[in-house]
């Protein structure tokens, strides 16, 4: 038993050594430097007490780039999961149902390739592809629009304050409906056929199906995705910086960028900290209340 402790321990330690290095230590520095005047570039600072987080209560950018950051976090994990949900279902119980059973829809491996697809891209690839469609004048979006007759469509979809927040939205969702898309279909693989076939059978229609047979059984897996989208919602840095650096007119700022900027734009390392402190506070919060108010008890077949 010593032998086998020690061997886990010499692999481990190393493990844990360095993300408390890397990791663990530079949050710690984060709530040091919040309490501090610290321009990033100066040695010299002085301690301010809760004077920065005094100030982010009043601060009308940080509020604007939080309500933004609240829109995401109600409408990206419900747009993505619905959609992923929906791809998911058809790819794997979509089909026709036949002799062999309840199956997914032809070519149903193809579709889970091209769904995956944004996956394998960075982010960077992702935002400036994303942010040259929207292009007025060479964007492929106007394009289409002009080339059907639409012209009094095609608008400067990022430089107007109307729709630059929801051109985020959709390259968010675009971006990680395809992970889900795979991971549900995994779910729905453990699913007995035979329930499917008894639902078709009694005369269920394919939503009935997805809500009372589908949804209860891979609920575990949805939970999950509630949490992750969470996350990628209370974020949504690089996307937003890349695409419309928050603009304009901070209509599509975010706490993340807000925070960017007040630290590398400003020089102000003290008051980025603070926020970066309240959105580790809010992200452990919302977490949290995402998984309570989605728990429910587990569906044994």
């Amino acid at each position: 038993m010593r032998g086998k402790r020690l061997f886990i321990a010499v692999f481990l330690i190393p493990g844990l050594l360095l993300y408390a290095l890397f990791v663990v230590s530079p949050y710690a520095q984060a709530f040091q430097i919040s309490g501090t005047d610290w321009s990033g570039l100066s040695p010299s600072y002085e301690f301010i007490g809760l004077e920065n987080f005094r100030r982010l209560v009043g601060d009308g950018y940080f509020w604007n780039a939080l309500r933004h950051n609240g829109l995401l976090l109600v409408l990206l994990p419900v747009a993505t999961i619905l959609l992923g949900l929906f791809f998911a279902s058809m790819i794997s119980v979509g089909g026709r149902a036949d002799r062999v059973g309840v199956h997914g829809v032809r070519g149903a491996g193809f579709y889970r390739v091209v769904y995956f697809f944004p996956q394998v891209l960075s982010v960077a690839i992702i935002g400036v592809l994303w942010k040259e469609m929207y292009a007025p004048h060479t964007g492929m979006i106007n394009g289409l629009l002009r080339g059907v007759g639409l012209d009094g469509l095609a608008v400067a979809w990022l430089g107007d304050p109307r729709f630059a927040f929801w051109c985020v939205l959709t390259v968010l969702i675009w971006m990680n409906v395809g992970f889900y898309v795979v991971l549900f279909s995994a779910a729905m693989q453990s699913i007995p056929r035979d329930l499917y076939e008894a639902a078709l059978l009694d005369g269920a229609t394919r939503l009935t199906t997805l809500v009372r047979i589908t949804v209860p059984l891979v609920w575990d897996t949805i939970q999950v995705a509630w949490v992750y989208l969470a996350i990628v919602a209370i974020d949504g840095f690089a996307i937003v910086q890349i695409i419309t650096d928050g603009g304009p007119s901070s209509s599509s700022d975010v706490v993340g960028l807000r925070l960017y900027k007040t630290a590398f734009a400003d020089g102000q390392f003290g008051y980025a900290s603070a926020i970066g402190v309240a959105m580790f506070f809010l992200t452990l919060t919302v977490a949290a209340m995402f998984l309570r108010v989605t728990r429910r008890d587990r569906v044994e077949l």
